[in-house]
């Protein structure tokens, strides 16, 4: 759950969502990993480590392009034991759920199965209305491209206090919410602007975006994701965990301030119910999937070339970034565009991007909430010193 490529699933939580690297550089062969070598990497190895002098208390990174893999972890996965982040952590991805959603949105359009220009009142009769919503004005394609003006729940005040406050957070850390309850909190507000009047990122669209899914497939949008693109691509670290509170397989404590300003004591956030993000931003991954995940997807794997164009046709959200469906464009300082998108939820802030020919993919996590600037890591990667 993320908004623009830093900040957090809600506003409350702080600017994050907003030990030693690895060793000298080896020779290696095409597809090897390449772990510690920082040949072509040494920025954003220094990158990774500036992060962790920054306050991120760890860092887990993997690059692939042209000569292979390369890995590089910086800080510590668990500040009680100091045992450092491993390259095979699993971590929660945040908002980038929402690439995934949109891929089965379009194979499901792809499939004639439902069109972009549906309007949600005409798959989820009676949901969106209220206080100016307006369901039957409001297209599919809105939704996944953030120009749908509905209300981001996660902004609701009471939300954030419950769910991302330390006390909030600490009593109701293992609530189960439905996806109409989220829904139902952000058609207490007024819009943002009309359909079609202007961009701005909301978790509801994706909430309401898992629910057409499921209405057009009779199946919840997980088993989709699962059937469609975890098991064709065989990504085994991925999923979708529902109302499961742990993170399984490899990974690290997830740390977070639980205050509005990052200030205050670290409190360990690993275990939380994700049903408070449900389509919006609940899955689990790692660095190896998520490279995996965006190369096949630019690369025309999971998508009809009438669907990746529309995927890829972007509204502009500033100079520099355009998003498109559940898909984000970033032109970097040296002039090179990079696609994906960026993740925030307790504790994990993720980041996975690839180049446009799927050729040079990178995908990170940082283990704590509070600091860091992913912006930099990317940088630093693609245009080097």
């Amino acid at each position: 759950m993320r908004k623009r490529m830093r900040t957090t699933a809600a506003a409350v939580v702080a600017a994050a969502l907003s030990a030693a690297l690895a060793a000298p550089a080896v020779a290696a062969g095409p597809g090897a990993d390449r772990s510690g070598d920082t040949g072509d990497h040494r920025a954003t190895a220094r990158a990774v480590r500036a992060e962790v002098r920054s306050g991120v208390p760890g860092v887990t990174l993997r690059a692939e392009d042209r000569r292979g893999a390369w890995t590089t972890t910086a800080g510590v996965g668990d500040l009680r034991t100091e045992r450092p982040r491993s390259p095979h952590d699993r971590y929660r991805v945040g908002s980038i759920t929402k690439t995934f959603v949109a891929t089965v949105l379009l194979q499901l359009e792809a499939e004639g199965k439902l069109s972009l220009d549906d309007t949600v009142d005409a798959w989820l009769p009676g949901l969106v209305t209220g206080n100016g919503h307006d369901g039957t004005r409001i297209t599919l394609r809105q939704l996944l491209n953030h120009t749908s003006g509905v209300y981001n729940y996660t902004a609701d005040e009471d939300f954030g206090r419950t769910y991302f406050l330390k006390e909030g957070f600490l009593e109701h850390r293992y609530d189960t919410l439905a996806p109409e309850e989220l829904v139902r909190i952000a058609m207490t507000h007024e819009p943002d602007f009309a359909p079609g009047g202007g961009w701005n990122y909301s978790n509801t669209n994706y909430v309401l975006a898992g629910m057409v899914i499921e209405e057009a497939t009779g199946r919840p949008y997980g088993e989709e994701v699962r059937r469609r693109v975890l098991a064709p691509l065989r990504l085994t670290a991925t999923s979708v965990p529902g109302t499961r509170t742990g993170v399984p397989g490899p990974h690290s404590r997830a740390y977070g301030k639980l205050t509005r300003d990052g200030s205050g004591p670290v409190h360990d956030v690993t275990r939380l119910n994700p049903s408070i993000a449900t389509s919006a931003g609940e899955m689990i991954s790692d660095s190896k999937d998520l490279n995996r995940f965006y190369r096949a997807l630019l690369g025309g794997r999971l998508l009809p070339e009438a669907q990746l164009d529309k995927m890829t046709d972007t509204v502009p959200v500033d100079e520099t970034r355009g998003y498109g469906l559940g898909l984000m464009s970033t032109e970097l300082s040296c002039g090179v565009t990079v696609w994906g998108h960026g993740g925030g939820i307790h504790g994990s802030v993720a980041e996975a991007v690839t180049t446009r020919n799927g050729r040079h993919s990178l995908a990170f996590n940082y283990n704590g909430d509070w600091d860091g600037n992913p912006e930099a890591v990317i940088d630093a990667e693609y245009c080097g010193d």
